[in-house]
């Protein structure tokens, strides 16, 4: 009888044993599986919680989107009336050499506008003339006699932009001083008024000579004005020099404001010019500089190629002993030279022509008529008054 209680007893507790770490070993298996499961389910509910933030900052920045669209369409509005003073920005592809290798770049540029010439705001292009030239101011006489051949215009008094580098050189000839002087360019020799740049950069250095090689030859603006700083007395001086030199050879419509003509202030006559080109024409090194087609200068830091601005000195129908071209809005499109034609010295003077390349399309519009054995031609509004 114990032996049976005893035996039921002993199956009894090895069943509860049993049981027991049954319940055990489930309890290690859940804790073991436990945290994968809580890390798959965060990592299964991540993706639609980035997804509800990202549909929240998707409808956030379509917000902000058309509220930066409403101001500026505000602000649109508000400049609207004085819209063509501003400029358009754009982009343009320019091309450029560097080490022997051609590099293209997009650059932002700001278009605007050109400002009317003088010429245009005086209503000089509505003077007629039987060649229909682009310039509002058209000149020629003979060197050798001082004979008008063509006037259109000539006592007109207009800015004369880069054509101002003639009397720039011849004062810096007079000075006498030594060209090969070392001259630098520093800051106060930026264009402050135009802004134009220059390929000559701050801290470049080059002998007097070459300073003014490049002044008329490629109308080397911060050369001029080097030039001009490094006179004795300074830039004051060298002005009063200028004006002086004007006076001198009866340039009575004639002021100087600054020494490379990128001011409007800078004005003269035709017939003034004619007087200016005559006495440069006396200058071998003016003539010299002004018509080489294109000259190389090494500054210190790099060597720097320069061509001629005029066109026609490459052109071996023409004989060319002087030029000089010279642009800003106010002057237009300037051209003078000294060039013989049948064996005849001629001075060509034109001044706010239109167009890019029209000033030398006109001189040889007047070459062609020349030529011809054209008549003398007298189209100027005021050929026979007091002046302008």
């Amino acid at each position: 009888m114990k032996t049976d209680m005893f035996s039921s007893l002993k199956v009894m507790h090895g069943a509860a044993l049993s049981t027991a770490l049954s319940v055990a070993a489930s309890v290690v298996i859940a804790a073991a599986f436990a945290a994968p499961v809580d890390a798959f389910a965060a990592s299964a509910t991540a993706p639609a919680k980035a997804a509800k933030a990202g549909k929240k900052s998707s409808r956030k920045a379509a917000a902000e989107k058309v509220s930066s669209r409403s101001s500026k369409a505000v602000k649109a509005a508000a400049v609207a009336n004085d819209e063509e003073s501003r400029p358009v920005s754009k982009k343009r592809r320019v091309a450029y050499s560097m080490n022997g290798r051609h590099h293209t770049a997009v650059r932002r540029v700001a278009f605007e506008p050109r400002q009317p010439s003088v010429g245009t705001a005086f209503g000089l292009h509505e003077t007629p003339d039987a060649l229909m030239l682009r310039s509002s101011v058209a000149y020629v006489v003979d060197q050798n006699t001082s004979e008008t051949l063509f006037d259109k215009n000539s006592r007109a008094v207009v800015p004369i932009a880069s054509i101002t580098k003639l009397m720039t050189a011849m004062v810096v000839l007079d000075s006498k001083a030594p060209m090969t002087e070392q001259i630098e360019v520093t800051d106060e020799d930026r264009d402050y008024e135009k802004n134009t740049g220059s390929r000559l950069s701050v801290g470049s250095v080059l002998s007097r000579e070459d300073m003014l090689h490049i002044a008329l030859m490629a109308s080397e603006n911060r050369a001029a004005a080097a030039l001009s700083r490094y006179f004795p007395g300074g830039r004051p001086a060298f002005m009063a020099a200028m004006n002086a030199k004007a006076k001198a050879l009866g340039m009575t419509d004639t002021h100087f404001e600054n020494p490379t003509g990128l001011t409007s202030q800078n004005v003269a006559s035709a017939r003034d010019l004619v007087k200016m080109v005559n006495a440069a024409y006396q200058y071998p090194m003016i003539r010299r500089f002004s018509t080489d087609r294109s000259y190389e200068v090494y500054t210190g830091k790099r060597t720097i190629a320069y061509n001629s601005t005029n066109a026609l000195v490459r052109n071996s129908s023409w004989d060319i002993g002087l030029q000089k071209t010279g642009f800003i809005n106010e002057a237009g499109e300037c051209l003078v030279m000294q060039a013989t034609i049948h064996d005849r010295p001629m001075i060509l003077v034109l001044l706010d022509s239109s167009g890019k390349y029209s000033r030398f399309a006109d001189a040889q519009r007047l070459r062609t008529w020349l030529d011809n054995g054209g008549e003398q031609r007298i189209t100027s509004a005021d050929a026979n008054g007091a002046g302008t």
